[in-house]
């Protein structure tokens, strides 16, 4: 089985190789975008965030750091911290409705990696709750709000099970 080399991708992107960002867009552009349009809800602005966020990738590569997570992870969320800002930056405020489903579950939008065993198996320790709180926020793109309504659950609940499950979610990955 293939598995995508994103440090060492983002190590050649550190050192100029233009091969590299491409590699890396022709892997992930597709599930950047989805991203990028749940939190957008619009297809040519995601697609103006994706775009930003490969500038972003490209010149901050160097800047990524193994230590403080994966490499994965950093391309993905500098795709959806761009996202977010925008909309924040626009006070663009979308409704969610009751039949919502996302644009991608974990099971289909997440590829499977030498690690995926070990991150499906934290997640399962977490409380459903709190699982779905991750979920919705990593893999689905939704703002805390979002997260919050949908659960019918406090905003700073919401923001506290995030901040736990995550520290849950390092400590069981160690």
């Amino acid at each position: 089985m293939y598995v995508f080399d994103y440090e060492a991708c983002l190590s050649a992107c550190a050192q100029g190789d233009q091969r590299a960002l491409r590699q890396l867009y022709e892997h992930d552009s597709s599930r950047l975008l989805g991203v990028a349009l749940r939190i957008a809800r619009d297809k040519a602005l995601a697609e103006d965030i994706v775009h930003d966020a490969f500038i972003k990738i490209w010149r901050g590569a160097g800047s990524f750091d193994p230590e403080r997570g994966s490499a994965r992870g950093w391309v993905f969320s500098v795709t959806r911290h761009l996202a977010l800002n925008f909309v924040r930056r626009h006070h663009r405020e979308v409704a969610l409705s009751e039949d919502h489903e996302p644009v991608a579950s974990p099971d289909d939008s997440v590829e499977f990696t030498a690690h995926s065993e070990q991150v499906y198996h934290c997640l399962e320790q977490l409380d459903p709750a709190r699982r779905r709180c991750i979920l919705h926020a990593y893999v689905d793109g939704y703002s805390h709000s979002e997260i919050a309504q949908k659960l019918d659950t406090p905003l700073g609940t919401v923001k506290a099970w995030i901040k736990r499950s995550l520290a849950a979610l390092r400590e069981c990955m160690a």
